[in-house]
């Protein structure tokens, strides 16, 4: 998306304020209040691309190496999540809010294509820019005066950059979860993905990666079975929790280890979330032995 995004014109007197201000109300609403709107789209965003990328099947990690069919299908899904998400039905064009329709448009660059039948009807715009791990969503009137004078074969027009001051936004230049390997430093990775085994590279994984919760769809794409879960767990002293451990690292889940991850003064972590860690201190080594943990003992 734009670095550089003018201040929206959208206040009252603004032919549009009515329309959109409306709109934007009705659609915080429907989400459960502003906050609730912001984590839960973040969240679908995230979700729809990680799917399309499919890391588990396919052993890519990045949006970039998307089929230019699966970079569209992400436009797709979103619209239908976005649907779900905020409860509205199907209409004319791709929703209905307050009976107004509305096209969702979706875009991973820096712009939305405005096809011919949404000129002049209310747009909701989306935005990911997976770079930056930032989000956009926006309401505007497509009015032909916002919009490119060119256009594609379609007949599709772009949001001009004078257009761009009469969206109203509900989230601009926001954060959502970052594609967990676009923070991996490369040679990690590589490191990570060179075991033949699944436990094996979940330790790697979290030998390599500590005091950091990690997602449960970053361990099923790094142990690339469909019992990655056992992986996690301890196995006849074969799991990655008993390789961990021998090592001196506690391999912690939120559901289970919500406690002993507080009282190791660690970054909270969702249920679904893991975190491994390496205690330093006689305490520690006491506080992870009450719940199960044998570590090796530190020396004094």
């Amino acid at each position: 998306m734009k670095k550089n995004i003018p201040p929206s014109l959208i206040q009252p007197g603004h032919p549009d304020h009515h329309l959109l201000s409306s709109l934007q109300v009705e659609i915080i609403a429907r989400a459960g209040g502003a906050l609730t709107l912001a984590d839960d789209f973040a969240a679908m965003l995230r979700t729809c691309i990680d799917d399309v990328i499919m890391t588990p099947k396919t052993g890519r990690r990045c949006y970039e190496e998307l089929e230019k069919t699966e970079k569209t299908y992400i436009g797709t899904r979103v619209e239908i999540e976005l649907r779900a998400l905020l409860r509205l039905k199907r209409g004319r064009l791709d929703t209905v809010i307050l009976d107004h329709d509305v096209d969702i448009k979706n875009t991973m660059g820096s712009n939305w294509m405005i096809p011919t039948e949404a000129v002049d009807q209310v747009c909701m715009l989306v935005a990911a820019d997976e770079l930056r791990a930032r989000c956009y969503l926006g309401l505007v009137v497509a009015k032909r005066d916002y919009l490119t004078a060119g256009q594609n074969k379609d007949a599709k027009r772009s949001i001009s950059a004078e257009g761009f001051q009469h969206i109203l936004w509900l989230l601009c230049d926001h954060p959502y979860p970052a594609n967990f390997w676009r923070t991996v430093d490369e040679e990690v990775v590589e490191q990570i993905f060179a075991s033949d085994t699944g436990n094996a590279r979940i330790a790697t994984l979290f030998r390599a990666i500590q005091d950091r919760p990690i997602s449960r769809q970053v361990v099923e794409a790094v142990a690339m079975q469909k019992d990655f879960m056992r992986r996690v767990r301890s196995d006849k002293g074969r799991g990655a929790r008993d390789l961990l451990q021998r090592d001196g690292i506690l391999l912690l889940q939120g559901q289970l280890h919500g406690q002993l991850i507080k009282m190791m003064e660690l970054p909270h972590c969702s249920p679904s979330e893991f975190i491994s860690c390496r205690p330093t201190t006689a305490l520690q080594h006491r506080m992870a032995a009450q719940v199960g943990f044998n570590l090796p003992q530190i020396a004094g």
